[in-house]
């Protein structure tokens, strides 16, 4: 009887495992689609002299690792400086203000009103369009504009001051507006993060009379160590993504004397130039750094997670 029983329920049994395969496949249909043909393409484009001279279309020829060579001999190096040094201007007070004022909205001991409209406020620059902000900063601080101006008439300038044809001046305003635009997102996920920890960790350290720095230097930032990385890879993987707000600020030329050429940027005018050889070799160079970061922040989370399990 109760093999009968058995079987009757195994017969009547659903599977699940279908319907999960079924419901699978438009996820794997899109991402063939518009990510994995792409990326293939763009890997076999890399070994071929494709571009046009003039009205004439060379190619496609294969050349092997020519377009690479070529890359890498050009001022790739100098473009890479150009992103990099433009990331950090704007990443590093990005994650110091953002670290402040993650931890003041979630200290309730400072019993802070209105903590609402204040993330909604900071949060707002993220939803503006990155093409507003580079107009709005390129209306300000153009040799007419009203910076200029205001500068003239407190007597700070005797003429106006050219902050587009100065390189510092340029780069210190796209690191300003990338600051702008995320350093809100960047609060809301480390106070996130900051809300997470355990009370009893704080508590514990306030009534052995911790000040203020070895709380947040021993308690909070090992304790949102995994975010913290998190935060600081992506940011870097976006930093070599940055394109719009210089493209738009200098109007795709880098200026002044492409010291703001971003390696976006750079790779937008082989593509702009039909130049497909090259901008799909300068495409797997960049897929390739970010593949790189993805896996540090991947084996820095993992190892962190080991090491909690062990310690428990």
């Amino acid at each position: 009887m109760k093999k009968e029983r058995q079987k009757i329920v195994k017969q009547k049994g659903v599977s699940y495992a279908k319907w999960g395969y079924l419901f699978l496949i438009p996820f794997f249909t899109v991402y063939i689609i518009f990510s994995l043909i792409p990326l293939i393409s763009t890997f076999y484009n890399s070994f071929f002299e494709n571009y046009m001279s003039g009205l004439k279309r060379i190619g496609p020829n294969f050349i092997g690792f020519e377009n690479y060579k070529s890359i890498l001999n050009a001022d790739l190096l100098q473009y890479m400086n150009n992103t990099l040094i433009m990331w950090l201007m704007g990443f590093i007070p990005q994650i110091g203000v953002a670290l402040l004022l993650a931890v003041w909205f979630s200290d309730l001991r400072l019993r802070l009103r209105a903590t609402g409209v204040f993330k909604t406020i900071i949060y707002m620059p993220n939803l503006i369009m990155a093409a507003a902000f580079s107009m709005l900063f390129f209306t300000l601080f153009s040799d007419s504009g009203p910076v200029n101006n205001i500068l003239m008439g407190m007597g700070a300038l005797g003429e106006p001051f050219r902050f587009l044809s100065s390189v510092w001046a340029t780069r210190g305003l796209i690191a300003g507006m990338n600051f702008l635009m995320w350093f809100g997102n960047t609060t809301i996920v480390l106070m996130a993060a900051i809300m997470g920890i355990d009370g009893a960790l704080l508590e514990a350290a306030a009534i052995d009379g911790a000040s203020p720095w070895k709380v947040f230097s021993k308690v909070i930032i090992p304790s949102i160590r995994p975010i913290l990385i998190y935060v600081i890879i992506t940011s870097m993987i976006g930093g070599i993504q940055m394109f719009d707000i210089p493209q738009i600020f200098t109007k795709g030329a880098g200026s002044p004397d492409r010291q703001s050429m971003t390696l976006i940027m750079y790779l937008n005018n082989h593509l702009f130039s039909k130049n497909y050889g090259m901008g799909g070799a300068l495409s797997v160079i960049l897929f390739i750094i970010s593949a790189i970061l993805s896996v540090l922040v991947f084996a820095s989370m993992n190892k962190d997670m080991v090491k909690r399990k062990g310690g428990k």
